[in-house]
């Protein structure tokens, strides 16, 4: 696919997808390390007023983590992949993994004596950072590929400095197909934007139904049919889209 770098001008009947951590905030070397400035949650706000509501976080974060991040703001999302959504007051979660539990147990147990490797147990799925142990993420694959080499229900997917457990079902897809069916989002073109491999199915999902996909960073192999070198550019366009005239949006 040919991949555009200049972003599009906003359109009224846009639907937006956001992915966070490497999309809207800068990577930090944990999961708690992360800002969320008051400018962008300013210009979340005023996007959501603008598109009708039509905004959604969607991140293989919590959906509590992420309300914790952006309060007071609270937005539609998708958590852990689509393991969970939200969406014009409706709750979704997906059928637990019972396989989850002792997977997510033995790489506690394994990060334990191993300085700089953070595992994040998000209930649903679980996430391995080596950040700051990079020397450990051979070792780390090896053991998550061995916990899941017999199971029917979970997968290991790469991230960036990391890797995620999740359910096989489930993805960030089938967590905006589900969005895409609930108000403000139905009927309107989605816009996704993301930055790592466990968006590409998202990518996918909007490209479907003739959406725009936007890849954040350098990444090669992507579906997404745009590209901004930074999450600090891609903010700038969002903050754009958001307090553009009324005259500047088609």
């Amino acid at each position: 696919m040919t991949t555009q770098s200049r972003l599009p001008i906003p359109r009224s009947d846009w639907a937006f997808f956001l992915d966070i951590d490497g999309t809207l905030l800068d990577l930090a070397a944990t999961p708690d390390a992360v800002e969320v400035s008051a400018g962008l949650r300013d210009c979340l706000g005023r996007l959501q007023a603008r598109f009708a509501g039509a905004v959604a976080l969607v991140s293989g974060r919590s959906i509590a983590t992420i309300d914790r991040l952006f309060a007071p703001l609270v937005l539609a999302a998708a958590g852990q992949h689509g393991a969970e959504a939200r969406a014009a007051g409706e709750y979704r979660r997906m059928a637990e993994c019972p396989e989850l539990r002792p997977i997510a147990a033995a790489l506690e147990a394994f990060a334990a004596d191993r300085p700089g490797l953070v595992v994040e147990d998000k209930g649903d799925s679980v996430a391995v950072h080596y950040r700051l142990a990079p020397r450990q993420a051979d070792a780390a694959w090896t053991l998550a590929r061995n916990l899941l080499a017999d199971s029917d229900c979970l997968e290991v997917l790469p991230a960036r400095m990391a890797l995620d457990v999740k359910p096989r079902a489930i993805t960030k897809g089938t967590a905006i197909e589900w969005l895409m069916g609930h108000a403000p989002f139905s009927g309107r073109i989605p816009v996704f934007a993301g930055d790592d491999v466990t968006d590409e199915d998202g990518f996918a999902a909007v490209n479907a139904r003739g959406g725009i996909s936007i890849g954040i960073g350098h990444r090669e192999h992507s579906v997404a049919q745009f590209r901004v070198g930074s999450a600090a550019s891609f903010r700038a366009w969002l903050q754009a889209c958001a307090i553009a005239p009324d005259a500047a949006i088609q």
